[in-house]
């Protein structure tokens, strides 16, 4: 599957709130616009991908890197940011602070858990994503049995 872009052009105040659209198009790539990271804390890994200008090759790469592995994305709760415009100064760069091209994994708690200023290929993100604490907990929650009134079974010792 392809990675979509959304609508880049569209003003944020006129499309409905970003975790929505991104609920229902995870992979899509999405404005930062005026969001906030905390706006996806305990929700959805931001992966952010900043550059001059979406003529950028680096930027051009790094979104074709990112569209061979969007489905392994998508599983694991990444939600694309894209941020070409240095001028805009929206809360995610002025925290950020990239100089020029740059990509950064932030974990679901929040935290930067990877910074570079080269592209990352799609296999790269996934195990930097997989070994974040947060996705081994995920991961372990998945292969726990569930019981048929549908809650989790607890581990018995």
């Amino acid at each position: 599957m392809a990675l979509l872009w959304a609508a880049p052009l569209v003003a944020a105040q006129e499309a409905p709130d970003l975790l929505t659209r991104w609920a229902e198009e995870p992979r899509a790539a999405y404005p930062v616009g005026e969001a906030e990271l905390d706006d996806f804390e305990f929700v959805a890994r931001p992966i952010v991908v900043f550059a001059d200008g979406p003529s950028d090759p680096q930027f051009q790469r790094q979104m074709a890197f990112l569209a061979e592995r969007i489905d392994d994305l998508a599983v694991r709760d990444v939600i694309v940011l894209i941020d070409t415009d240095p001028e805009a100064r929206g809360p995610i760069r002025r925290s950020l602070r990239p100089r020029g091209f740059a990509v950064v994994l932030i974990g679901k708690d929040g935290r930067i858990a990877q910074r570079k200023p080269a592209p990352f290929t799609g296999r790269e993100l996934i195990r930097a994503i997989d070994k974040l604490p947060l996705r081994q907990q995920e991961i372990r929650d998945a292969n726990q049995p569930i019981d048929r009134a549908g809650a989790q079974a607890l581990p018995t010792r």
